[in-house]
């Protein structure tokens, strides 16, 4: 017998497990899913070794190990200003995704509205469709003549607002789209959540990844913000260990509440060596940080030159680790079945940018390349996509 209850019935498979199998089953380059193709600091996984032999090894506490909570203190004051009380303020979660999930599943009720900006990461939607409350997206646009970098309607988020409202999702830098939130993007953001009291949810977990002249900026840094944001990030982007899922969500009780009633009865608590490990990896010095930005800068030049030379245009990126290009004009009836083609024909994987929308049709049609990749893998990229043919324009 089979039976899906209608919270979940209605999902549909996640993108990245689709495009995988598809790469996988194909031979292609897989620049869909975006994890890493190497191992993070050598030192973090021997600290990683160290607790396991250590006898580091049941479970640990619900909140997060004391050790990671005072680490991920450290490291906001360190690198945001950000005051935190290890003990008051953080919940140590199952990665990124676990802490958005809890967050918004302690948030919302039947009924409510939660605020995404669209192209957003898929699990968003998805959490708030089980807390049962309605998603109210607001479109994130492409570069124009007007605008350097993906830009939103500032008249079109005063509209989402309305009585429901109780929480705004902001993903900075954020994915798939690789912009970063301005200081007045980010304070218009701040001044609705305070005007109509809703909670912001922050998804930071590129944080490390900026590209100057960008800069990331926190929003619970700013005025007003502090008692009604939610920070989440995780060690995976930022150590390229996604599969240790070891991330957080920072807040001030009410809001950190929140977090705990659901995490305590989805996970309870993360891997406890792990933690050990990840609270090594954020007191690494400031070169270890610099060098990292600089590295997938690197990545990022060279992917986007041999876009260029394939005949793909890309936008620019400001932060994260994703290209995106319009690919309309290959002649394809969509950007899903583009990267179809792509990866079955040419044997590149990308993924198609509407599966990122609540609405579909409002979707240009574009795919997202991956660079958290090594040299050889994008190289190996490049001379596959020197396969495209650019169809000459009518």
């Amino acid at each position: 017998m089979r039976r899906l209850a209608a919270r979940v019935r209605g999902l549909p498979p996640t993108i990245f497990s689709e495009f995988s199998a598809l790469a996988a089953r194909t031979g292609a380059v897989n620049l869909g899913q975006g994890f890493p193709d190497f191992d993070g600091p050598e030192e973090v996984r021997e600290a990683a070794v160290r607790a396991l032999r250590d006898g580091i090894n049941q479970y640990a506490q619900g909140a997060g190990s004391p050790t990671l909570r005072r680490a991920i203190a450290e490291h906001a004051e360190r690198f945001h200003h950000h005051r935190v009380d290890p003990d008051a303020d953080v919940t140590v979660t199952a990665g990124a995704t676990e802490a958005l999930f809890d967050a918004l599943l302690g948030l919302l009720d039947p009924g409510d509205e939660a605020i995404l900006f669209e192209p957003f990461y898929d699990s968003y939607a998805a959490a708030v469709g089980m807390a049962g409350a309605t998603v109210r997206p607001v479109r994130l646009r492409p570069p124009d003549a007007a605008h350097a970098a993906w830009w939103y309607d500032a008249a079109e988020l005063d509209g989402a607002f309305g009585p429901r409202t109780r929480v705004v999702v902001v993903n900075s830098p954020h994915n798939p789209t690789g912009k970063v939130f301005s200081r007045l993007e980010l304070e218009a953001i701040a001044a609705l959540c305070q005007r109509h009291d809703a909670v912001a949810l922050t998804d930071e977990v590129y944080e490390h990844l900026v590209y100057p002249p960008a800069t990331h900026l926190r929003l619970a840094t700013l005025p007003g913000m502090a008692e009604r944001t939610l920070t989440v990030s995780s060690g995976g982007k930022s150590f390229s260990y996604t599969g240790w899922k070891v991330g957080w969500a920072i807040g001030p009780p009410p809001l950190r509440a929140a977090v705990a009633q659901a995490h305590q009865y989805v996970t309870f608590a993360v891997a406890a060596p792990l933690q050990e490990a990840i609270a090594v990896a954020l007191r690494l010095p400031d070169a270890y940080f610099h060098g990292l930005g600089q590295a997938y800068a690197a990545r990022r030049d060279r992917l986007d030159g041999s876009l260029r030379a394939a005949g793909l245009q890309p936008w620019p990126t400001e932060g994260a680790y994703f290209l995106c290009a319009e690919v309309s004009r290959f002649g394809h009836p969509s950007d899903d079945a583009f990267c179809r083609w792509l990866t079955a024909e040419v044997g590149v994987a990308a993924i198609p940018l509407s599966a990122f929308y609540a609405r579909p049709d409002l979707a240009p049609q574009v795919a997202r390349f991956a660079f958290c990749k090594t040299d050889r893998v994008l190289d190996e990229a490049a001379h596959r996509l020197g396969r495209l043919v650019v169809p000459a324009a009518p």
